[in-house]
């Protein structure tokens, strides 16, 4: 079978619609987070209009690190697999000092994860197979070459967006409008709010070079290397014979000169030596800001990825943090849909993801302000640390070639229920779930792959598994599904921890409960089960505070 050139591929144009329609959720950007959003809500049941003013996939590689947090979610949404499949898994990296290795690191050193740290994979593929499983769901209605110009908000809350395409304009009403338009987000700007913070005042390259190179599957980074003095170099693979360069130019340099063939293929040469033979397919010159818009909710419409915040390269944390935006908000969306939780629910959507942004941007300036020191205090800092690292680990810890993406923690969110038991173990309150292999009817399977899209109750080795069942129907308010865990593999019913790893991961003792969100962040645990206790937790975390 003949595979699709995703890179190049055109989106049929989509007809101006006969007739003015209310939508529940109107997505505005079908890029990796807009598209991503849209299957969530699908398949949650609601009905989902995504809008995009062109009609391509990305041009080049652009995002390309994709973490193992977001490859879960992708799980969920039924394409994580595909990515994986496609993608480059890696978890190793090397940090170089002029031509000297002085620091190596594996982010993946616990067993048994299904998902590997990181994938490299080139984000038109990425947004090629979010766009075929958006095409193909029923709850999606996909328009291309439609631009939102303007959104009012109406007295009964809901917003009326006019939509301009090329053969003619109209206008729809929605509920909901969630913006994910990037970082030049055309609907931020018709709100009339900007993104502010610091733009970095360097120049980078991108060049994506295909070759068949010996390299390993790692993310090598220089500075100061002989081949580009006094400057840094990112080295990272791709599918397909495709690898990803980055080069600092300094701010002096000029973009229309340094992506010239002939000035690109010098710089890779002088990476790769005289006896590598590559192709350049795509080079591009950027700059890069760390900023946020002050708040990411406006009334009845919602800023996700770009659109709210932008964090420079240097750790994988754009596109991730985006993904992590539309995970956040899609569950919410779908609760105050179905009438089971408060609109202060979705007031939690900024609590949290603005306070993940602002982690993001802290460690993305970091990143950044060691990379490209801007003094020479900050230079001969720089360079101790990594002369030091060769030799001593303490300066492996300050080495920072970009701190690499990682779940947020909603330590302190109101959707909460505060602990009155002690927890050690890797699994804080408001963190993730963490994944484990299990045992179900003598087939291997994951804990989150048993997870569904509504709150789910884990229960540890519980003393008598029916009496959990019958205490909760009549209980609850929303659905909630019970998942029993136990280190007995024999029994049919319940998911076997066959290796120990869900115990020490959630540090579980028997009938020890946890209470996952439906974006499986933990929100609640006890050491022993109650009904009311539960009840209440639930109620908590959709905002029915009591």
């Amino acid at each position: 079978m003949r595979e699709i050139d995703y890179q190049h591929l055109t989106i049929a144009t989509s007809d101006v619609p006969a007739q003015t329609v209310r939508h529940p959720v109107v997505v505005v950007g079908a890029g990796p987070v807009g598209l991503s959003l849209a299957l969530d809500l699908g398949q949650r049941g609601q009905k989902v209009l995504l809008l995009d003013d062109d009609n391509a996939l990305s041009t080049g590689s652009r995002a390309i690190c994709f973490a193992k947090r977001t490859l879960d979610i992708w799980d969920r949404l039924g394409v994580g697999q595909r990515m994986v499949d496609k993608g480059i898994s890696w978890n190793r990296g090397k940090v170089f000092y002029r031509n000297e290795e002085v620091w190596s690191f594996d982010l993946l050193p616990a067993p048994d994860h299904r998902r590997p740290a990181f994938i490299n994979l080139q984000q038109y593929y990425c947004e090629g197979f979010l766009y075929e499983a958006a095409q193909a769901h029923p709850n999606i209605e996909l328009r291309f070459l439609h631009k939102v110009t303007h959104a009012e908000d109406l007295d009964d809350g809901t917003v009326e967006l006019q939509v301009h395409t090329p053969e003619d304009s109209y206008r729809l009403y929605a509920d909901w409008v969630v913006a994910c338009d990037g970082s030049r987000s055309t609907l931020r700007q018709i709100r009339g709010h900007e993104s502010k913070g610091q733009t970095f005042k360097d120049r980078f390259l991108i060049a994506d070079v295909r070759m068949a190179a010996s390299f390993p599957c790692e993310r090598w980074f220089w500075f100061d290397p002989p081949f580009h003095p006094q400057q840094s170099v990112l080295l990272h693979s791709q599918p397909d014979n495709v690898w990803r360069i980055d080069f600092q130019l300094g701010w002096d340099a000029d973009p229309k000169e340094e992506v010239k063939a002939d000035k690109v293929r010098t710089r890779v040469q002088a990476l790769l030596g005289n006896d590598i033979e590559f192709e350049i397919e795509w080079a591009s010159v950027y700059t890069f800001a760390c900023e946020r818009m002050e708040k990411f909710r406006d009334k009845a419409v919602f800023f996700a990825g770009d659109a709210a915040h932008r964090v420079s390269p240097f750790g994988a944390r754009g596109a991730n943090s985006g993904i992590q935006d539309a995970d956040n908000l899609a569950w919410k969306l779908d609760k105050v849909l179905r009438g089971q939780a408060s609109d202060a629910l979705l007031d939690t959507y900024h609590d949290e993801r603005s306070l993940a942004a602002d982690e993001n941007l802290r460690h993305s300036t970091r990143s950044t302000d060691f990379i490209t020191p801007k003094s020479e205090i900050s230079l001969l800092f720089r360079n101790l640390v990594l002369e030091l690292a060769k030799e001593h680990s303490f300066a492996r810890a300050l080495v920072n070639s970009g701190r690499l993406s990682n779940p947020s923690t909603y330590a302190e969110s109101p959707l909460n229920t505060p602990d009155s038991d002690v927890f050690k173990g890797e699994l804080q309150l408001g963190g993730c779930a963490v994944d484990a292999p299990l045992l179900h009817a003598q087939q291997d399977t994951w804990l989150l792959s048993t997870l569904g899209n509504d709150f789910s109750l884990l229960i540890y080795e519980p003393s008598h598994p029916t009496h959990y069942h019958a205490a909760l129907v009549n209980s609850i308010n929303c659905p909630l599904q019970v998942v029993i865990i136990s280190s007995d593999d024999s029994n049919p019913d319940v998911y076997g921890d066959y290796k120990g790893h869900f115990k020490d991961r959630f540090d579980a003792t028997a009938d020890s409960c946890y209470l996952l969100r439906p974006d499986h962040h933990l929100c609640a645990r006890w050491r022993t089960f109650d009904a009311k206790k539960v009840a209440d937790a639930l109620d908590r975390a959709c905002a029915y505070l009591h």
